[in-house]
């Protein structure tokens, strides 16, 4: 009686460990792998700084500034550090500066070792924003080092190499999304290294079971916020009640996971994570714990629901807008798909051609594992860091409903 016992249980067992192996992710061998193993980060001491009536603090998540310090009677100099080297330039900072008194004065930014990258953005509140006048900025000194010409006065400015979204406005958006259609369920998936929840949105409608996927993604690499706000464009566009929007949710399944990297972000760091990794280099072993967390969850979800993923579009920021496609060697399961969108977003937009960027299997990236692991297209939504805001959310808003097109007549 043991021994048929000890067969059950050791059956079970076994069901059990294969099932959940079932939802594990592959893992790959890459042309250029990367070394992701946890590597050291230096943290940004959390403070305020005053000097002389004039005050400067990155206490508040997504700031940057490593020290402050008064060069003469009217210069202030902000020094801008990475979490860790090497490390891709992208020089992010983000702090709030005021004064006792109101007054004009001449603000330095500088990165030692690094170039200055971002245009700085202006805000009184953290909502609204405003593009520094270019004549009142300048690289004169040098690439490591931008003057800026500002007032200041008692209350606080914000200064910021890209819009300040941090993990609690994500929150918000993502809270006002799923409240704004019974089409959205919104979750916590797991956590990051540190502990801040990972969101992921499931939109579909009725029965999500056996209907294709499409995987939305964001916020990798934490200052890469004119993609985020593609994303946020693309995800709401799908969502608006019109006759195409209503016939591609009866019909695929769409997984947002809008901030890949709360970690990073709140800390402000220039590309890392808690764990001083970049985390578009890891899909292949998964040895950060968000990329874990992101990728068993697709795979779990699409398994249990028997979806098959088609395409991955993960939303990025760099110097100009382009968009990584796959090579023609690698045939997906909608194979052809992107030469059209990329037509319809061309046609859809007078005046503006679309820079398609297509490069072979390389280093682990997103792109290539929703290929490797599904089949699936795999395309990178570049956006430049300093494109005109209105037509970020324009450009993205065609690109979804040029997809639901193509995908509603495969259907």
């Amino acid at each position: 009686m043991i021994y048929f016992r000890n067969i059950i249980l050791f059956s079970a067992l076994v069901s059990a460990l294969a099932c959940k192996s079932t939802y594990k992710p592959k893992t790959y061998a890459f042309p250029d792998p990367k070394d992701t193993f946890d590597k050291e980060i230096n943290i940004q001491e959390k403070k305020t700084y005053s000097i002389n009536g004039v005050s400067a603090s990155n206490e508040f998540d997504g700031a940057r500034l490593n020290d402050f310090t008064q060069i003469n009677d009217n210069t202030y100099r902000a020094t801008i550090t990475p979490e860790n080297e090497p490390i891709n330039e992208s020089s992010y900072f983000c702090f709030d500066i005021w004064s006792e008194v109101e007054q004009n004065i001449t603000l330095e930014l500088h990165y030692p070792n690094h170039v200055h990258r971002y245009i700085p953005k202006l805000s009184s509140d953290a909502i609204n924003w405003t593009r520094m006048d270019s004549t009142l900025y300048d690289t004169l000194k040098g690439p490591d080092l931008a003057s800026l010409r500002l007032t200041i006065k008692p209350e606080k400015q914000y200064v910021c190499g890209q819009e300040l979204s941090n993990s609690t406005h994500n929150l918000e958006w993502s809270q006002k999304v799923s409240n704004s259609s019974s089409n959205v369920r919104l979750s916590t998936i797991g956590t990051s290294t540190l502990g801040r929840p990972i969101l992921c949105l499931d939109i579909y409608k009725n029965d999500p079971k056996n209907k294709p996927t499409i995987i939305i993604m964001s916020r990798l690499h934490p200052p890469e916020v004119s993609g985020y706000m593609a994303m946020q464009s693309y995800v709401e566009t799908l969502l608006e009640d019109s006759p195409l929007s209503n016939g591609f949710l009866e019909n695929y399944r769409i997984l947002v996971y809008p901030m890949v990297n709360p970690d990073g972000v709140d800390m402000g760091h220039w590309r890392h994570n808690a764990g001083g990794i970049d985390l578009n280099r890891d899909w292949s072993h998964y040895r950060q714990k968000e990329i874990q967390v992101v990728t068993h969850h697709i795979v779990k979800t699409v398994k249990q629901n028997n979806n098959e993923v088609l395409l991955g579009l993960d939303f990025h920021s760099t110097q100009e807008d382009v968009l990584y496609t796959m090579t023609d060697n690698r045939p997906s399961s909608i194979h052809g798909f992107k030469d059209i969108w990329v037509q319809g977003l061309k046609d859809g937009l007078p005046g503006h051609d679309p820079f398609d960027d297509p490069y072979d299997l390389n280093s682990p990236i997103s792109k290539w594992w929703f290929y490797l692991e599904f089949g699936g297209e795999g395309i990178t939504y570049e956006v430049g860091d300093e494109t005109d805001r209105d037509f970020v959310i324009k450009k993205a808003r065609v690109a979804a409903i040029e997809m639901m097109k193509l995908l509603v007549l495969r259907k």
